[in-house]
């Protein structure tokens, strides 16, 4: 990860000054690095060694960076991170602006790279982000949402880059089919599971903790399977005010959904969601040579369910 953190100062350099500043402004900020991490504890279980897999992890930390600058222009975001966002600091027009530079120069990167088939799952993961994007704007404010269609959210925004990342350090190893689809799968789990995490979160994290603002998905009206579990089981009242808060992302609502929610047993169902999938993560990561790199992935998606922010 420092070999990593190397590149991506180098390929944040721009002759613009005002680009350098807001990337810089948002990758410094922390976060987990997860989907660079992926992509080298897989090829490193495969054991591929080489400069590629920094430059590779280096993409995919742009490809999900520039989606959080899109992100908290769209959700009108104030926190990340325990940090004002950058549309808060830069304003709107810078943030969707270097957004775009930090797509264009993942595509730089990946072209230096030279190979058509990373190309071609890095350009397909991005195209199904964006898509997942408009699907969830789609359904703001929508309180007939079901787990299903969560899913296909999630899936679509969060879980692909988790999947396309585990998918090339397979590629970059030269894996066999079934191991390659053995690491999209793993990937594809972890961040699905990493997301329901994230939505339970919202309603029982540390705002401290999470350096975020709880009660925001309840603000932006995103219908996220603690509320869609919630209605399921609540009685008529109590399904009643769930709708109404999300249909006008009421948080003044908060405290008497978070009730609602504690009280029908919806983080409970969550959270077996998310338990189930990081089992599935589990399994695909069994098929993967033994060594200290599987046993990571083993742990990483066995301590995912007790994540705090």
């Amino acid at each position: 990860m420092r070999e990593v953190d190397l590149v991506i100062k180098q390929r944040l350099d721009s002759g613009v000054p005002l680009v350098g500043q807001v990337s810089r402004y948002i990758i410094s900020a922390g976060g987990k690095r997860l989907r660079p991490a992926l992509l080298l504890l897989m090829s490193g279980a495969l054991g591929f060694k080489g400069p590629a897999q920094y430059s590779l992890a280096t993409v995919v930390e742009f490809i999900h960076t520039a989606t959080l600058l899109h992100d908290d222009v769209v959700d009108e975001s104030s926190l990340r991170r325990g940090n004002a966002t950058a549309n808060v600091t830069f304003g709107n027009p810078a943030s969707v602006l270097v957004g775009d530079f930090l797509y264009s120069r993942a595509f730089q990167m990946m072209v230096d790279v030279g190979s058509m088939r990373i190309m071609s799952v890095l350009s397909e993961a991005t195209n199904v982000i964006s898509e997942g994007e408009v699907l969830q704007l789609m359904n703001m404010h929508n309180a007939e949402l079901d787990e299903e269609g969560y899913l296909q959210v999630i899936r679509s925004k969060t879980a692909k880059l988790f999947e396309a990342s585990a998918r090339v350090g397979a590629i970059l190893a030269d894996a066999s089919p079934e191991i390659e689809a053995a690491c999209a799968h793993y990937g594809q789990a972890l961040g699905t599971a990493f997301q329901v995490i994230d939505d339970v979160l919202d309603y029982t994290g540390d705002a401290a903790v999470m350096g975020k603002n709880l009660g925001d998905d309840l603000r932006e009206g995103k219908a996220t399977l603690p509320l869609i579990a919630a209605m399921q089981r609540g009685s008529a009242q109590q399904r009643e005010l769930v709708k109404v808060a999300i249909e006008n992302g009421d948080v003044t609502a908060i405290e008497a959904v978070v009730e609602i929610v504690r009280a029908t047993g919806a983080l409970d169902v969550a959270r077996k969601a998310a338990s189930d999938e990081a089992a599935r993560a589990i399994a695909a990561a069994g098929l993967l040579p033994d060594g200290p790199h599987k046993t990571c992935l083993i742990q990483l998606a066995a301590q995912l369910l007790d994540r705090q922010s």
